[in-house]
């Protein structure tokens, strides 16, 4: 098994995941008014909280 480090995944991919966020948001809660950086925080802040530092993926998830 391969291992990411989550936080620097999340970092890397942040604009990726920003859009993907802010796409959620309009599609579930179109009327919604929030601050996109903090909703942003709040997200990063739970993966960190629920995944660990190193997180385990299968070996054909990696391609180098």
């Amino acid at each position: 098994m391969a291992e990411v480090k989550i936080e620097d995944v999340v970092y890397h991919l942040d604009r990726e995941f920003r859009r993907a966020l802010v796409e959620t948001i309009a599609q579930v809660a179109p009327n919604a008014d929030y601050d996109e950086h903090a909703a942003f925080r709040f997200f990063q802040k739970r993966v960190y909280r629920h995944c660990s530092v190193w997180e385990s993926i299968p070996d054909d998830l990696v391609r180098k």
